[in-house]
């Protein structure tokens, strides 16, 4: 309770003008506010006292006669310390010249004895009735004043932890924010290590997981030596005794890094690390990692960091657990996607070229798709489609759109409008409500010419482009969408390819976006393409897809484009 007083071995001016004032008002040479510590006297209040403990303010407990009020709770009255058996002896009675002593309990609000308010004779005194009265009064108002220093400290103190709960509680918060935003494990160590920046200030934070008793890492701060890469959850190291033991690992310094987990030394001399601690990571079925914090000089983890480490490992293994699953349904949905998208097939005498992008945000796969089917030797049909949505129910429709489309292609020689007409109809029989847009296209020699023909049916699509010396010709023609309503009207279109022609096919993830008018951004599309019409395919549709839709496309990107022969 003294501690919380703030008072120590140092002159403090409230202690002085109550001593001066025991002096004065009861005519004393010195007056004394003595505190009791385990180990000494000291004397914030002093007047009077020679040197140099004036100077000093404090003495061995031996030179306190006042230690028996402190422990005693009574006033202690002496009339001739030189010859009262309590004080008789004492240093003090030899070295302060201390005869005459009275001492009034100085206590805190539940009567715990802090010290005393003494006067001080140096000849034989006899202390009278209204002395004393007035010494226990001067007594009562110090006490007063150490019960308020000692309320104002523990409301500092109560401040202090509210602020620093208020602190941990804005952290998690903070973590659990940015935690959820995350989508790797190289996220969630970077994540971690900058939410703690300014509290913990760690060296350096790893985010351990088991992986066939392989302890995989991912670290925020500088990379680790080779050798770290080859721990196991059975070696010494912080990790791996975190995830046996299912307890915090506390490595204050060398020492304990030395006696706990050995295996770590070498790596922690190598990277001037002196203390760490590691915390279990929770999972579905046990432990399935490790959060650990590492500090190049020695660290002690008081109360509230422990308790900010282990929420943060809470939300970090949730953080990690959910990377996992949106990881796997990632790998699944790839498999998905390439499975619906077949490889262009042998093209000869066209040159064919295709593309494909998902969204840059959600599951990786989508509706769109595109096909090119070889129906003969100079007999090609080409197909770009788009189911509304670009998730996997979308991809899931697409594919069954996709492969009734194509059953159809092979099975019925009919222009493109009476296919698309089929492919409603089997839908709406077999209780496939899909929305879809569709372009179906067919390609062959044009007969006693030596250019080709193109035949296609667009379904609601936007619009292939021609693409060859002339500039760019919009492949016009327009039906409903495949889905809307029963037994819809469906034409074919015609338009002969001079030799070397180029046609685009698209879906509207490329040029459709939030900011700007559809009309517009076809008009850029067609200013873009114009002059490139030899291009080889791949590098014609590479140089597209950067410019209107790069890394950042907010819808499914599939392309398509096909040239004819050149003269020969």
């Amino acid at each position: 309770m003294l501690r919380q007083t703030g008072l120590t071995a140092a002159a403090d001016p409230a202690c002085d003008r109550f001593a001066a004032m025991v002096r004065n008002m009861l005519n004393v040479p010195i007056g004394l506010v003595a505190l009791i510590e385990p180990e000494r006297q000291v004397l914030p209040g002093a007047s009077g006292l020679s040197e140099p403990w004036q100077q000093q303010r404090q003495t061995p407990l031996s030179y306190a006669p006042g230690q028996h009020v402190a422990t005693g709770g009574a006033p202690l009255v002496i009339e001739d310390a030189r010859t009262d058996p309590r004080s008789a002896g004492t240093p003090a009675v030899r070295e302060l010249n201390v005869v005459a002593y009275a001492g009034m309990p100085l206590t805190d609000e539940t009567g715990v004895e802090l010290g005393t308010l003494c006067a001080i004779d140096t000849a034989p005194r006899r202390w009278t009735g209204s002395e004393l009265a007035l010494l226990g009064d001067l007594a009562a108002a110090c006490s007063d004043g150490l019960r308020l220093r000692i309320a104002n400290s523990t409301a500092q103190r109560r401040s202090a932890e509210s602020d620093a709960a208020l602190d941990r509680s804005q952290l998690l918060l903070r973590a659990s924010v940015a935690l959820a935003n995350t989508s790797t494990a190289d996220d969630v160590a970077a994540v971690v290590h900058d939410l703690v920046t300014g509290t913990l200030n760690p060296a350096h934070v790893e985010v351990s997981l088991l992986d066939r008793s392989r302890m995989v890492s991912w670290q925020s701060g500088p990379a680790l030596p080779a050798s770290a890469a080859r721990w196991s959850e059975h070696d010494a190291i912080p990790s791996g005794l975190a995830v046996r033991t299912g307890a915090a690992v506390l490595l204050p310094d060398l020492a304990a890094v030395r006696a706990l987990t050995p295996d770590a030394v070498d790596t922690y001399l190598e990277m001037g690390w002196q203390s760490a601690a590691s915390v279990p990571l929770p999972g579905f079925d046990g432990r399935v990692g490790a959060l650990t914090f590492v500090w190049k000089q020695p660290h002690v983890l008081d109360h509230t960091e422990l308790t900010i480490l282990t929420a943060l490992a809470v939300y970090t293994a949730q953080a990690l657990q959910r990377a996992d699953y949106l990881r796997s349904r990632e790998n699944v949905a790839a498999i998905l996607q390439r499975a619906m998208l077949s490889d262009v097939p042998d093209s000869a005498p066209f040159e064919l070229a295709a593309r494909y992008e998902p969204a840059a945000r959600g599951e990786q796969v989508g509706g769109d798709w595109y096909d090119a089917v070889r129906l003969d030797l100079q007999y090609l049909a080409l197909v770009i489609g788009d189911v509304t949505g670009h998730d996997m129910r979308a991809a899931a429709l697409m594919g069954r759109v996709r492969s009734k489309l194509r059953l159809l292609l092979v099975d019925r020689h009919e222009p493109p409008a009476a296919l698309l007409r089929r492919l409603d109809s089997a839908n709406q029989a077999l209780g496939d409500r899909i929305i879809a847009s569709a372009v179906l296209a067919y390609l062959r020699p044009e007969p006693g010419g030596d250019g080709h023909q193109l035949q296609w049916s667009n379904a609601g699509h936007p619009n292939p482009l021609l693409l060859d010396a002339a500039g760019v010709t919009v492949l016009t023609g327009h039906d409903p969408l495949l889905g809307v309503t029963r037994r819809t009207p469906r034409t074919s279109h015609t338009r002969h390819l001079p030799p070397g022609s180029t046609v685009l096919f698209y879906t509207d993830g490329l040029i459709e976006t939030r900011e700007h008018p559809f009309d517009e951004r076809e008009r850029e599309l067609h200013a873009a393409l114009a002059g490139l019409h030899d291009l080889p395919l791949t590098e014609l549709l590479d140089r597209i897809y950067a410019a209107f839709a790069g890394d950042d496309q907010e819808d499914d990107v599939a392309l398509l484009a096909v040239r004819t022969p050149p003269r020969q």
